[in-house]
């Protein structure tokens, strides 16, 4: 099925794709750096999530306004497939590739997002847009 009037939605839906992912990833910075909402395992982190978040809050920023758009996303995106590589296949003795069991569904979700506003842009909605950058 072919539905083409809804590709006249599709500048303002990557505009909200971007801004909601941006927004899920700013929530795990705050969490891993300001301990808000308090969550036992953000509880002591070690310097490796702590840049992580730091990574997280920043760029998640940028992509909420749509600053600097592809950048912030393709360094999301390489470091949301380190988290899943190193925090989730690889957090046991053996290692463990099914996200199902590792606990990695939502790093590997947003990879791909992140991969995807990467090569997409920031959409209409965006201050890269607004300065005539995208």
């Amino acid at each position: 099925m072919n539905f083409p009037y809804l590709t006249r939605f599709q500048p303002v839906l990557l505009s909200l794709f971007r801004f909601i992912t941006g927004l899920l990833l700013f929530q795990y910075g705050i969490a891993k750096l300001f301990k808000f909402p308090v969550l036992p395992y953000f509880a002591n982190i070690p310097p490796l999530i702590y840049a992580a978040g730091t990574l997280e809050l920043v760029l998640g920023a940028l992509l909420m306004i749509g600053l600097f758009t592809r950048l912030a996303a393709f360094i999301l995106s390489g470091e949301m497939a380190f988290a899943y590589f190193m925090g989730h296949m690889l957090k046991g003795e053996t290692p463990v590739f099914l996200p199902l069991l590792n606990g990695g569904t939502a790093a590997i979700l947003f990879c791909f997002a992140c991969l995807y506003l990467a090569t997409a842009g920031g959409g209409s909605v965006s201050a890269d847009a607004a300065m005539g950058k995208d």
